[in-house]
């Protein structure tokens, strides 16, 4: 006779595993309906929680798993710092799923709760790695989640982020204050929440300043320093020149900088350079980089304590929580050559 677990309860019940999970858990969480559509299928199968089963029980398995697209880019490096100190003050256990932007691998991290190695998410990603049903409640379909800095597109998630059409825009202002009506942009990939959100700040502020959007002066990027070298090639070659390059990120804002200056272009005489995060090596390089702060440590912790507070409490409200950015002047930009 086959052997049923968690999984083939909710394939019968047809919900996720971690809803199953929750029955044992905390019943009280999950809808009536629901329950007592999944508590039928364990009645017509027999089915008893193994010791994984005893264990959610309790929500003690004293860890929580965070989904980070690339540990090594330096704006996660300084959330991850960020969360697992919190995480360790307040008796938990970061569990880091790079997922390199699979999404296999961010399912895998995904499932870690339901097969009770976790209780619950940080998710610093765009993608919500669940099949969701849009005629259910959200919280029926996932474990305790909170999705941070990269904003996945649900309207029941809670949420943590900077308002990066709002900073976007200060940045494209500030080079506008200096007289630069020429911006061009690097962006991150398209297919980036927080690309998408920075895109739209550089074209409102242009539409509020007066200032056409011209299309060939904004340069899809990847986040990465290398296209640097990229955005300079194709924003040098164009008949009209931008007097200021804005970059999504301070990795492609660096690269950026180097490829301008191997070409002699003299940094902010020639052209402003800006870029976006505030990354632990902005203020070090030459000229050191004007940039948005992000508040990387406020954001980590941030997340840490919406998700404990979930943990405690059951069902959240869905909520978005913009923590300030900050404008850093720095000396790779000034007014435009006259």
């Amino acid at each position: 006779m086959a052997v049923i677990g968690i999984k083939d309860i909710a394939m019968r019940a047809k919900v996720s595993p971690a809803t199953v999970s929750r029955v044992f858990s905390n019943p009280e969480l999950v809808s009536k309906k629901t329950l007592a559509r999944v508590k039928k299928v364990i009645d017509e199968t027999g089915y008893r929680p193994n010791r994984i089963g005893a264990s959610l029980r309790t929500r003690k398995t004293g860890n929580i798993v965070a989904i980070i697209p690339d540990i090594t880019k330096p704006v996660n490096a300084g959330i991850i710092r960020a969360i697992e100190n919190r995480a360790q003050s307040r008796g938990y256990s970061v569990l880091l799923g790079d997922t390199q932007g699979l999404t296999d691998r961010e399912h895998h991290y995904a499932e870690l709760v339901s097969m009770g190695q976790a209780d619950g998410i940080l998710l610093f990603s765009g993608n919500l790695p669940f099949n969701i049903d849009e005629s259910r409640p959200l919280y029926e379909q996932i474990p305790p989640l909170v999705n941070g800095n990269e904003r996945a597109k649900h309207s029941q998630l809670v949420q943590v982020t900077v308002d990066n059409i709002r900073a976007s825009a200060d940045a494209v202002d500030h080079l506008a204050a200096l007289g630069h009506h020429r911006i061009a942009a690097v962006t991150g990939p398209s297919s980036t929440p927080s690309s998408q959100e920075r895109l739209q700040g550089y074209v409102n502020a242009l539409k509020n300043i007066g200032i056409g959007y011209e299309p060939q002066w904004v340069i899809e990027g990847d986040y990465d320093v290398l296209c640097g070298e990229t955005a300079v090639n194709q924003l040098m070659a164009l008949k009209e020149r931008p007097t200021a390059i804005f970059c999504f990120n301070d990795d492609m804002a660096i690269g950026v900088m180097g490829a301008l200056q191997k070409r002699g272009f003299t940094i902010p005489e020639d052209i402003s350079v800006m870029g976006f995060d505030d990354i632990r090596y902005a203020e070090y390089v030459t000229p050191a980089l004007t940039t948005i702060h992000q508040p990387l440590e406020e954001i980590g912790n941030a997340c840490i304590d919406a998700l404990l507070d979930q943990l405690k409490n059951g069902i959240p409200k869905p909520s978005c929580e913009f923590l300030p950015h900050t404008l850093i002047i720095r000396q790779s930009t000034g007014p435009v050559k006259s």
